[in-house]
């Protein structure tokens, strides 16, 4: 049986962030099973941070008009779930200077769990529905194995509020042969669904620059009636 949860957040808060209009709400999701050894957890994380100080990123962030909202949290077992960067509201440099900051330094939450994706995917949803209320609402998937812990994706589709969020996924290839079909058949979910894949977590800086990009900027219909991304 899927048991729903949710994330009590101050009454006051929850009023601020109903009234802040942005144009994404980004909710990254960092995989720390137990798969995941010290290295690999440390290029996940480094990974994100040269994401998002790469030039095409930042200019991506940073363009004209309503601002993105960054968050971030490790997952791992059922109820492992540890946020690792609370909702950002990225306005300028400084803001991404505090979500990299704050990427180097949180401890990491778990290291000894399996992989309940299910549950973390209604974590997910859940933390989403009580942050900003903006124009998308994306959860960004990362991980290199399937669910052995839990219920899957299709489950927490079914029961939790995903009616207007993406799943993307980070497949992270090498430690288990499924990962990139499961990710595929299983993870992705909503408008504009789409997987990236890194080879191995060495991959991962690269592979996490390409969907922050595809994710911020989506991609639209030209007058041409080819696909383009705007900016």
């Amino acid at each position: 049986m899927v048991r729903a949860f949710a994330l009590a957040l101050p009454l006051g808060l929850v009023a601020t962030w109903a009234e802040s209009a942005c144009r994404l709400a980004l909710l990254l999701a960092l995989d720390v099973s137990s798969s995941v050894d010290a290295a690999e957890h440390r290029l996940q994380r480094d990974g994100i941070a040269a994401a998002l100080a790469t030039p095409e990123v930042i200019a991506a962030l940073l363009d004209t008009g309503p601002p993105v909202a960054i968050a971030a949290y490790e997952w791992s077992g059922r109820y492992k779930d540890n946020v690792i960067v609370d909702w950002t509201m990225v306005r300028g440099p400084d803001d991404i200077a505090g979500i990299q900051r704050r990427l180097a330094t949180a401890p990491r939450s778990y290291d000894d769990f399996p992989t309940a994706m299910g549950y973390t995917l209604g974590f997910g949803a859940t933390y989403l529905r009580d942050g900003p209320r903006c124009d998308r609402a994306v959860i960004d998937l990362s991980g290199d194995g399937v669910t052995n812990d839990g219920f899957g994706p299709t489950e927490a589709y079914r029961h939790y509020p995903f009616a207007e969020v993406t799943v993307n996924g980070l497949a992270v290839l090498g430690t288990d042969p499924q990962v990139q079909r499961y990710y595929q058949r299983q993870v992705l979910h909503g408008p504009g669904a789409f997987l990236e894949t890194a080879q191995g977590y060495a991959g991962y800086r690269a592979a996490m620059t390409r969907k922050l990009i595809r994710e911020i900027r989506p991609m639209v219909l030209g007058a041409t009636g080819q696909t383009e991304y705007p900016g």
